[in-house]
């Protein structure tokens, strides 16, 4: 059972990088003046929300929930963490209407709402850990 947490750990870390570096794209691309830089990060971020962030973020929830039924965890730190996991989809959900808004030029968010947005992964990514590292409940 322990190469179900092993997996569950890399895919966290797979999903993470994307939901990291796709926001970064975004600012990136709000800032970007010319037709090619544009059409370079509609490029880059489709590759890597479809080829990274989202296998990833798909096998993290599978394994996570492996782990959940073959090992019984328990608690309200488990449910908390169902709860985190969950904003994440819906972050990851909101980067890919972003995504989308970026390929149509409908985008209508400064560099600087995206480097905000950006931060949002990281107080859930401590959230996570301190909640798993304590089970304080």
């Amino acid at each position: 059972m322990l190469w179900v947490k092993a997996l569950h750990i890399v895919f966290m870390v797979t999903w993470f990088a994307g939901l990291f570096y796709l926001p970064r794209l975004f600012v990136y691309h709000a800032l970007a003046e010319d037709t090619v830089s544009r059409e370079r990060f509609k490029v880059m971020e489709r590759k890597l929300f479809w080829g990274i962030m989202t296998p990833g973020g798909v096998l993290t929830l599978v394994f996570g929930l492996s782990l959940w039924a073959g090992w019984g965890f328990a608690g309200g730190w488990l449910y908390t963490k169902f709860a985190l996991a969950m904003l994440l989809v819906g972050y990851h959900v909101w980067c890919a209407i972003l995504m989308f808004d970026f390929r149509a030029e409908r985008n209508r968010k400064s560099h600087v709402w995206f480097r905000w947005f950006n931060e949002f992964p990281v107080l859930v990514l401590f959230a996570a850990v301190f909640l798993v590292v304590f089970k304080p409940y």
